[in-house]
């Protein structure tokens, strides 16, 4: 301790506190600055005057601003804004007292390189506690700034990259990340098959491919704006015309684009290097290019995603302001690369999921209505929007006996293949049980039991009963097998608890009438021919699947000129609106509603749909038709034998006056069959009615709800040949069943003319 304080000078010399905190100051490696209150420099230390390159005799009591103005200004290559900051700072430090900081970035005498310096100003007061100057030191801190750069920049991609599922939008996002913190110009450019969701080779991609541009932009001035005299030609982003966005191109076999993507890795280059002027001379529209724009220095990083290449990014610093790329910024670059890869191959992952259910969902659609008397139809299908995917809407439209028509829209809940392949089995359902002719409402409740049975066979093999080998709870199923519970997940899709809503609608064009019934689906709307537009009122059964609720039929009259519209409710659920302002839209389309019912479709999807849908959208237009009554012919016939060749003749003299005299035999053979089984086992009235149309309709009724059976009568037997010589002679024929008894029809095919 004593040893210690003999070496501490004398405690009454005035002198050394003064001396040793002078040579403090010069010797300090920390550039220092004194300023008067008013900013007026005072003086500067060693490691200031290196870094500022000042000497004593540049400084005599003047501002920092006039350091960087004037022909005779010591610093020239600083911003004139820095020494306007650091000047405010000044003052605003000696009026309040409190310590203030400022970042900017300058480059050094002899450096290259721009650094990062913190600079913090601190008030030196007196002995009497009143300021007297204030203190600048200059804090070197490039190192912890390119760290929080690069955290910065890779946040601002794990944020900003990959929002979308649409590989353009990704790749874009890239670039908006990279330019121009970054670089002074970014392309990324894809493999052509990424845009359609095709799958890449697997590996590097060795020899010269075709790529299109999916992104780019470069920060600074546009030279085309300013040749063109454009009177802003210094814009923050503009597309270079090398190669534009959207065209394909290609690069050199042996440039350093194509070897990152042959070899799988990025390289980093420098204007000068052998390899970009062995490109640029191979390739002279990049090679002026390069030098036009002043390219300093240039990455090439392949876009890898899951062992897959699907392009490469270039990236580039411009101008001879710019610092060439590090070796830790070739780092960070391919780490924004490789983020924006995944992203990538997401969004192409998904490109081809969505075509795929597109495409499905379109096969499994109606492609053309079918040919028919009683309606013009005309159908649309809109997909939801990239987000949702592809859902389970559908329409049909099925010709049914008698000239009758059946008109289907339905909504499968979900989205995505499962809910494709699920409307495929409903629509298939519906179009059996139309085959049929069951009323409305009994169809949709057998097609209620349908979806009630996919549930339950959905769900069939839960966790507690695995239902393999008469196994116990429990027992894990054999290796290959699936085990599906109520909401099992297979590929993503997820199975059990299927819904669907639908809406069935049959018209008559003889009667002008239409029945229908409805299963949790929207009503439809009718124009009538005065221009009216209602919305018809249809019981609200149930949504398909929950099943214990009856449905339940209507009949209303719609003359003919009357324009029907079936739609889904993705064409009037939206968020943008409420459900109200959705009708009366659809209300005014219809109201304008002219003779091209496509016209019309465009006008009410034009309506209802300005922003892209969150739904499906299916749409089905019908205008529906009457027959004349020169095409239809009624009798009743009395339920005796002996008025079979009667009703033969009434059919005979009928096709007479049709000028179909080619049909009257197996016309007539078709009569007596069906009229002897109505009066052998029905019951009266039976009525024998003939339509003609497309095709020649016969059809016989009666108030007995038996139905015949077709069956090949044995060799011995005298009858039961009846209805299989009608099937042989008829194009097609059939049995429907309504209130009053069923009805027996045959169709025929029209002669040729």
């Amino acid at each position: 301790m004593s040893a210690a304080r003999s070496e501490e000078p004398p405690g009454d010399g005035p002198s050394w506190p003064g001396s040793l905190s002078e040579r403090a100051f010069e010797q300090s490696p920390v550039p220092w600055m004194l300023c008067a209150p008013d900013g007026r420099l005072l003086r500067i230390n060693e490691a200031m005057k290196e870094l500022a390159g000042l000497w004593d005799r540049e400084l005599s009591g003047r501002f920092p601003t006039e350091l960087a103005q004037g022909d005779d200004a010591p610093i020239d290559r600083v911003d004139s804004s820095v020494f306007e900051e650091s000047t405010r700072l000044i003052r605003e430090v000696a009026s309040t007292g409190v310590p203030q900081t400022l970042e900017t970035y300058v480059r050094a005498p002899g450096e290259v390189e721009t650094r990062a310096w913190e600079v913090r100003y601190t008030p030196v007061r007196g002995a009497d506690g009143g300021l007297e100057a204030v203190a600048i030191t200059a804090v070197n801190f490039t190192e912890q700034f390119a760290a929080r750069q690069r955290l910065g920049l890779l946040n601002a991609a794990t944020t900003g990259i990959g929002a979308s599922l649409d590989v353009t939008r990704t790749a874009r996002d890239l670039v908006d990340v990279t330019v121009p913190v970054f670089a002074d110009f970014v392309s990324v450019d894809l493999l052509d098959g990424v845009f359609h969701g095709e799958e890449p080779a697997a590996g590097p991609l060795p020899g010269p491919v075709l790529l299109r541009r999916a992104a780019q932009a470069r920060s600074g001035a546009d030279p085309r704006a300013s040749q063109a005299g454009d009177t802003v030609a210094t814009r923050e982003r503009y597309t270079p015309g090398v190669v534009e966005e959207g065209e394909r191109g290609s690069y050199p076999l042996d440039s350093p684009p194509a070897r990152s993507l042959a070899t799988g890795h990025s390289g980093r280059y420098v204007a000068g290097d052998p390899e970009l002027d062995s490109w640029f001379a191979a390739d002279p529209a990049r090679g002026a290019w390069a030098r036009r724009h002043g390219l300093v220095s240039l990455l090439t990083v392949p876009v890898t995603a899951r062992e897959t290449t699907l392009g490469v990014v270039i990236l580039c610093r411009l101008g001879a302001a710019a610092a060439p790329f590090t070796a830790d910024e070739q780092s960070i670059a391919e780490e924004l690369v490789a983020h924006a890869a995944i992203c990538l191959d997401n969004a192409r992952r998904y490109t081809r999921e969505r075509t795929t259910a597109l495409t499905l969902q379109h096969s499994l659609l109606q492609q053309r209505p079918p040919r028919q008397a009683a309606v013009d139809v005309a159908t649309r299908y809109v997909p939801a929007s990239g987000q949702a995917g592809v859902g389970g809407d559908w329409y049909d439209v099925i010709p049914l006996s008698g000239t009758r028509v059946a008109l289907v829209v339905g909504d499968v809940t979900g989205h995505g293949l499962q809910a494709s392949v699920t409307m495929a089995r409903l629509r298939t359902a519906v179009r059996t049980l139309a085959d049929v002719d069951l009323p409305p409402d009994e169809l949709l409740s057998h097609l209620d039991d349908l979806v009630i049975s996919l549930n339950a066979e959905a769900g069939a093999y839960g966790p507690e009963d695995s239902g393999f080998g008469g196994a116990g709870p429990g027992t894990d199923p054999p290796p290959g097998a699936s085990v599906l519970g109520p909401s099992a997940f297979f590929d993503g899709q997820v199975f059990g608890d299927i819904g669907a809503t639908c809406l069935y609608v049959v018209y008559d064009p003889i009667a002008c009438r239409a029945a229908l019934a409805r299963a949790g689906h929207p009503v439809p709307a009718v124009r009538l021919p005065d221009g009216t537009v209602e919305f018809l009122e249809v019981p609200a059964g149930p949504p398909l699947g929950l099943g214990g609720l009856a449905f339940e039929t209507v009949e209303v009259e719609l003359p003919a000129d009357s324009l029907l519209a079936l739609f889904t409710d993705g064409l009037i659920e939206s968020r943008h609106r409420d459900l109200d302002e959705s009708l009366r839209l659809l209300a005014a389309a219809l109201a304008e509603a002219g003779p091209d019912l496509l016209a019309v479709s465009e006008r009410v999807l034009g309506a209802l749909t300005r922003h892209r849908p969150e739904d499906d959208v299916a749409l089905l237009l019908a205008r529906t038709r009457a027959l004349g009554g020169d095409q239809v012919a009624d009798w009743e016939i009395s339920p005796d034998p002996a008025y079979v060749a009667d009703a033969r003749r009434l059919a005979a003299r009928q096709l007479a006056r049709w000028g179909l005299d080619e049909l009257v035999f197996v016309t007539e053979l078709v009569v007596s069959e069906l009229v002897t089984n109505a009066i052998r086992h029905g019951r009266p009235p039976i009525r024998l009615r003939l339509i003609r149309d497309s095709a020649l309709t016969c059809e016989v009724s009666d108030s007995s709800s038996t139905a015949p059976h077709l069956r090949r009568a044995r060799t011995m037997e005298e009858g039961g040949r009846g209805l299989m010589l009608v099937a042989q002679c008829a194009t097609r024929w059939g049995t429907r069943h309504s209130a009053d008894g069923k009805t027996i029809w045959a169709e025929q095919a029209l002669p040729t003319r």
